[in-house]
């Protein structure tokens, strides 16, 4: 079991401020779009396979957010990724972002994910090898 992962790592950028001062909240969720995407290729549904291959990948039907600390422009950002739950068609993603010079947590959430048919449009069971790599990952 290796727990959280780095999947995204960037500097704030001051296009990226609100009227507020800090990073605009649609940014946090750019930031988990590209990583998830990273973290799917590690379970080995890579962009070729979802389009050529077996047509699969996670897509979130659930999220519960925490907004923990201000992020400033030039704040160097990582996120990481880990596994919480894992069932038959589902699986919820813990991601963490902190500002690298502090080691703060500045936001969390939980997306609960299901395993989709990118044909059917409908979730299916999660294979044997994704849930092995899965496990991999779990917090």
């Amino acid at each position: 079991m290796s727990g959280y992962i780095e999947t995204f790592r960037k500097a704030v950028s001051p296009s990226e401020l609100d009227h507020l001062g800090h990073m605009n909240v649609q940014y946090y969720f750019a930031a988990i779009g590209s990583a998830i995407t990273s973290f799917q290729i590690r379970l080995g549904l890579t962009p070729t396979d979802m389009r050529e291959g077996r047509r699969l990948a996670f897509v979130v039907v659930h999220g519960e957010n925490n907004f923990k600390a201000e992020l400033k422009a030039g704040d160097v950002i990582k996120m990481e990724t880990g596994v919480s739950e894992i069932a038959n068609k589902t699986a919820t993603f813990h991601h963490r972002l902190f500002k690298v010079e502090s080691d703060t947590l500045s936001f969390d959430t939980h997306f609960k994910c299901v395993l989709m048919n990118l044909d059917t449009r409908r979730a299916v069971e999660i294979p044997d090898d994704i849930r092995a790599k899965l496990e991999t990952y779990r917090v």
